[in-house]
């Protein structure tokens, strides 16, 4: 772990059938299963998802996708803290394919006091573990 940098993981996922569409391809909505898998992750890996499951709703949500990727591709989905705010966490993500960059973006949720809720300020243990828990321990499939 890096002190001092933002705090990210990488979670490996296959494209399963289900990611995929008519064409074969992916489906545009696998890479938000994916962006939240990788903050499930990073936040279990901080200590704090229990405190923060059901009141973290996304506010925003935007992809680049750059190349398709097929069914049993096997991807890296790095996640990153761009930023914390009163109460929202911005994330950035890259969907790569054996390094290749296939997907881009950048998700935005708000910390609720409570599921449907109202905005709440980050706890400030969070906001320092958030902030500068750097690198975490990647979830590998292979």
């Amino acid at each position: 772990m890096a002190p001092g940098e933002p705090a990210s993981i990488v979670v490996q996922r296959r494209i399963e059938w289900s990611d995929t569409d008519a064409s074969g391809a992916y489906h545009n909505t696998a890479i938000a299963r994916f962006m939240e898998a990788a903050e499930t992750a990073l936040l279990d890996r901080l200590g704090f998802l229990a405190e923060v499951y059901g009141r973290l709703p996304r506010a925003h949500l935007e992809v680049d996708f750059l190349r398709p990727l097929w069914h049993r591709d096997l991807v890296d989905v790095a996640l990153r803290v761009a930023a914390v705010g009163r109460t929202s966490i911005t994330y950035g993500v890259e969907v790569r394919r054996d390094g290749e960059p296939c997907a881009r973006g950048r998700s935005v949720a708000v910390l609720l006091d409570r599921a449907g809720g109202r905005p709440v300020p980050w706890p400030e243990p969070y906001r320092h573990l958030l902030a500068s828990a750097g690198p975490q321990r990647p979830e590998r499939l292979v």
